[in-house]
């Protein structure tokens, strides 16, 4: 690209974490030559029948080439459930295409992150967190994205083997 010029490139979701020498170095180039505004995240077998493999669309505009500096101070992580179609091999039409909600949130994309809630499908990520060394400038959604659990109370394995024991006595004497 030239310098002003504007781009979306889909990648295979490995190139926004691979640890090789490239990978990093393709993902710093993405941060300092360029201005990358957006990472969506698209879900497996988005591609099918002819590729599963998980993918992700890149935004950004080149802005000088050999950049010293990082000409990118946040990148906006979406995340698409699906693209309006089914994700197995038959590719049928949902009755639901998020892509309108998805055209409504980037437009919108610095009114609606006011809080950044990472909790959500789609949230800022600033340059400074991008570029910690252990994280070495991975792009993924689920890197930054933050997972709530639940906490689940079992039972203890004894009394759940106990408890199947007894039905399993019950049914076969029924039988």
């Amino acid at each position: 690209l030239k310098p002003g010029g504007r781009a979306a490139i889909i990648v295979p979701e490995g190139v926004l974490f691979g640890s090789s020498k490239a990978h990093k170095t393709i993902r710093e180039v993405l941060l300092k030559d360029c201005d990358l505004q957006a990472v969506i995240s698209l879900p497996s077998g988005v591609f099918k029948p002819y590729a599963g493999v998980k993918t992700s669309i890149l935004f950004f505009s080149k802005v000088k080439l050999y950049s010293k500096t990082y000409n990118t101070s946040k990148v906006w992580f979406y995340k698409m459930e699906n693209d309006g179609y089914t994700l197995d091999d038959s590719r049928k039409k949902l009755k639901e295409n998020p892509l309108p909600k998805l055209v409504y949130n980037w437009k919108d994309k610095n009114k609606n992150n006011i809080d950044n809630d990472r909790n959500r499908k789609y949230f800022f990520v600033p340059i400074e967190e991008l570029m910690e060394k252990d994280k070495g400038f991975d792009l993924t959604f689920n890197r930054y994205k933050k997972f709530v659990y639940e906490e689940q109370e079992y039972k203890a394995p004894k009394e759940i083997c106990k408890r199947s024991v007894k039905y399993i006595t019950i049914k076969a004497t029924k039988n």
